[in-house]
């Protein structure tokens, strides 16, 4: 089997699952881009099975520690143990991620469940080559269903893919799916709204938060389709707002609020704008949810991103009642928990306000974090509560 050998200072001798090209020793084989490859260290020591491309800046991904082939029964059976940890976890069958990347031991799969349908994602070029196996084996796991293939994102590029959208298996959904989280219903478009359908790893945030909004007035930016803000409105708030950038969102947020008898106050406009008009109109709110879609994909877009969040932090604090709440979210990877805490506490100096941390926010448990590779862990999140007279 052809491979690579990795230097010895390698991230990959030290648990993590990646290979970059500045880490690669030698090339042996003549390995082609998508093949499955044998990874070894500098005593010719087999390190593990990884697939292949010599286009990404990560050019091997490792998929087991042992030499081993990417077929259908390799497919099925990582597929069955990514299902039975959600299992395990209790995790609602029929609405979660089934697998998610390298934290399942599959690399650049992504499916998500919707009820009798299914949601891929195929992110690196070794298993969108192998797309057709993932498929069989999904069939062969779950029986006769829908599989829909969400390949529009742009982290593709990175391995030379082209965007897809389409049906894999089965037919096409007549239109929106209607999915139901905390008592709560959505309608999903699984074939156009953003990513696979529904951010899954909010789902046990919303009632979480909600659980504060009794009696409150309640603003929800970067709604989306509204559940937070939804979620507020049905656990007693006193007034909520969301506000949304896309009027397609707001549509369906719209939607979201007749199908649930909830009614809340939709506002089309760009969030910092409407923030700044917010305070410049002497405007109170007693919870603000800050939930914004990733500030930035790269590192070196880190800098404009921690200054977009201390902005955004800075407004809404400024917002903020006396004993008001906020809670606030990053999912980008590249703002560390350590980055994106020192960003609210310089947005807290830069408002004047004081504030005591009560809880801390985490991906669901259906979007596992592997230790060793701190990619798996871009999600993040606090909840805050003012202190008066400070």
């Amino acid at each position: 089997m052809a491979g690579i050998v990795v230097k010895p200072r390698a991230r990959i001798l030290h648990g993590h699952d990646w290979v970059f090209s500045s880490e690669v020793l030698k090339v042996f084989g003549n390995p082609a881009d998508g093949d499955v490859i044998s990874l070894k260290d500098g005593r010719d020591r087999l390190i593990g099975s990884a697939i292949y491309n010599s286009k990404s800046q990560i050019v091997a991904r490792r998929f087991s520690r042992q030499r081993q082939d990417l077929d259908r029964d390799f497919f099925k059976r990582r597929i069955a143990q990514a299902s039975e940890y959600r299992d395990r976890r209790n995790i609602d069958p029929k609405l979660r991620r089934v697998v998610w990347s390298e934290s399942d031991g599959l690399p650049g799969v992504i499916l998500d469940r919707y009820g009798d349908y299914f949601v891929l994602q195929t992110l690196t070029l070794a298993v969108d080559l192998r797309k057709d196996l993932i498929v069989k084996a999904i069939v062969d796991l779950f029986g006769g269903t829908t599989i829909i293939e969400r390949n529009d994102s742009p982290i593709r590029k990175a391995e030379g893919l082209e965007l897809q959208i389409g049906v894999l298996e089965g037919g096409s959904p007549s239109g929106p799916l209607e999915i139901e989280i905390d008592g709560l219903k959505f309608d999903v478009d699984l074939l156009h709204a953003q990513k696979t359908g529904f951010y899954l790893d909010q789902a046990p945030n919303y009632s979480v938060v909600a659980n504060y909004a009794t009696g409150r007035r309640v603003l929800d930016c970067f709604a989306n389709q509204g559940a937070f803000a939804l979620a507020c409105v049905r656990a007693g708030a006193m007034d909520a707002a969301a506000v949304e950038e896309s009027s397609e969102n707001i549509a369906a947020g719209k939607q979201n609020g007749e199908r649930n008898g909830l009614k809340l106050r939709w506002i089309e406009q760009d969030v910092f704008a409407f923030l700044r008009g917010a305070e410049k109109a002497k405007a109170e709110y007693d919870l603000i949810i800050l939930d914004p879609p990733s500030f930035t994909k790269t590192k070196s877009g880190l800098r404009d991103a921690l200054r977009g969040y201390r902005e955004l932090h800075l407004r809404a604090f400024k917002l903020l009642s006396k004993t008001g709440l906020l809670a606030t979210f990053s999912c980008s990877h590249h703002v560390s928990e350590t980055a994106f805490a020192q960003t609210i506490a310089d947005a807290l100096v830069d408002a004047r306000r004081s504030a005591r941390k009560l809880r801390r926010f985490e991906q669901a448990l259906d979007h596992p974090v592997v230790p060793t590779i701190p990619e798996t862990e871009y999600f993040k999140g606090v909840l805050l509560e003012m202190m008066p007279g400070r």
